[in-house]
């Protein structure tokens, strides 16, 4: 991740808050980011985070394909990185909101960028 850009050191910040203990911290960082996000590379980010934290699975998937249509209208070599766990998440939005069809899908693509599932 590019972390010369505000949105994305709000996000990392969220993470340090999340690891200390204090999620909603880290919550009002990763909305702050979102907030502050000033292209699609930022918002996709900032969804992903946000959508990280989220309790209502319905919410987490609203967030996460919010990310995934960012990701596809920003500069691919700046997210290319990122998909692997965007596309991960998404399967598991779609897994607890009971969708196991699309969760497979993205879980599977999640796999072809590196990163595997595991229950």
């Amino acid at each position: 991740m590019d972390l010369s850009r505000r949105a994305v050191q709000r996000c990392a910040a969220g993470t340090a808050a999340e690891f200390a203990g204090r999620r909603d911290d880290a919550r009002d960082l990763y909305l702050q980011a979102w907030d502050g996000a000033v292209d699609d590379y930022e918002r996709c980010v900032a969804a992903h985070y946000v959508a990280h934290l989220e309790p209502d699975p319905a919410e987490a998937l609203r967030w996460n394909t919010t990310a995934l249509a960012h990701a596809r209208l920003a500069d691919q070599r700046l997210v290319a990185d990122f998909l692997g766990s965007l596309y991960v998440n998404l399967g598991h939005s779609h897994e607890v909101t009971g969708n196991a069809v699309q969760a497979a899908t993205y879980y599977a693509l999640a796999a072809e960028h590196g990163v595997v599932h595991r229950p």
